[in-house]
């Protein structure tokens, strides 16, 4: 396959994506919205079945993407610097592309369906709760899975 035919993300460094280009790449797993704890002596990232706040759980996207370092300052942006860092989960689109890896077959930009990711259970739609309700003493309690998986 020529160059000229190869799809974007496989012909541009991150960092030459538009604005469109780097918000198609976003797989829409909400991955990324999960609360997750790192192990002091490890480096381990852990998740828990408990998302952000702002996590709208149904339609698997952040309600207010724009603000939401303003909302919620803790939020981690996915960067061209950071997509290649570990508390990013593996199978998160920014980082395969970071990594110089192909997309799955369940991309949206692969399989032209952005439900594709949530029918092969790639998606925390159905696997999380939001953090609205509970305990902030009980969220690492609720440890359920491996970012790795």
């Amino acid at each position: 396959m020529s160059e000229s035919a190869k799809p974007f993300w496989q012909t541009k460094d991150l960092r030459e994506f538009s604005k469109s280009e780097w918000e198609s790449v976003c797989d829409g797993c909400g991955k990324c919205c999960v609360i997750r704890f790192q192990d002091e002596d490890t480096d381990e990232i852990r998740s828990t079945d408990v998302a952000c706040r702002f996590l709208d759980l149904e339609n698997v996207n952040c309600t207010c993407y724009q603000e939401r370092q303003s909302r919620m300052p803790e939020c981690m942006v996915v960067t061209p610097d950071n997509a290649h860092e570990a508390w990013l989960p593996a199978t998160c689109a920014y980082h395969l592309v970071s990594q110089g890896e192909p997309l799955p077959e369940w991309h949206h930009l692969i399989s032209n369906d952005r439900k594709t990711i949530h029918d092969v259970n790639e998606s925390v739609y159905g696997k999380v709760i939001s953090e609205e309700g509970i305990h902030p003493d009980e969220i690492e309690d609720r440890i359920q899975f491996d970012d790795n998986e």
